[in-house]
């Protein structure tokens, strides 16, 4: 009886057992791929939610700023005052209204306690125009700056007198000439802000 030999079945099985571990590696290697995408898609979404929120969070305070509204003004109206003006003669006469822009009520309030002062004090500088100043805009003001400076004063405030042009550009002048003779004088420290933002008129008659 002819013997079979078993050689062939064995190199039959060889191809696939060569086949198997080459399918195993790809499907390894497809595992692999497919991680790391996972992985670059998660950092991608990652970096964009990171580098998205603090521009949401500035978008939002924005918004929130613009929303907040602004603090009311403040307003404080003073009884009308007549008062001789400084013309030749003292014929003639003012009759001013005034209210005052102010940071605050608390303010305010500190200036009802002390208006007498703040009236005879804007008295007093209103007595020194003449009808010819008070009728020209720069005349008006020039007194509206005057009266906050005075009122500032009054509630304790330093305020800086303004130098004419004439004098402020001979000052100049002079400090460049003496700059290298002499050391330079230490500045004065800031004062603080006053809270009295200007002077409005309510009525201005001039007879």
């Amino acid at each position: 009886m002819p013997t079979v030999s078993a050689k062939p079945a064995a190199a039959a099985a060889a191809p696939a057992a060569t086949e198997a571990p080459a399918k195993k590696g790809k499907g390894k290697l497809i595992v692999i791929i497919a991680a790391v995408l996972v992985l670059a898609g998660g950092g991608g979404g990652a970096w964009f939610f990171l580098n998205k929120k603090p521009h949401d969070a500035e978008h939002e305070e924005a918004s929130a700023a613009a929303e907040k509204p602004h603090a009311a003004p403040t307003y404080m109206a003073m009884e009308n005052m007549v008062v001789n003006l400084a013309d030749p003669g003292g014929e003639r006469f003012a009759q001013i209204g005034i209210t005052l822009d102010l940071d605050n009520e608390k303010t305010a309030e500190k200036i009802k306690a002390i208006m007498p002062v703040v009236r005879s004090r804007v008295l007093m500088l209103a007595s020194q125009r003449t009808s010819e100043e008070l009728l020209k805009r720069d005349g008006k003001e020039k007194l509206a700056d005057d009266v906050v400076a005075e009122v500032s004063r009054a509630l304790g405030y330093e305020v800086d007198e303004p130098k004419p042009v004439k004098a402020k550009a001979k000052a100049e002048a002079e400090g460049d000439d003496e700059e290298d003779a002499a050391p330079k004088k230490k500045r004065k420290k800031k004062a603080a802000a006053s809270p009295v933002n200007g002077v409005l008129f309510s009525a201005f008659i001039i007879q």
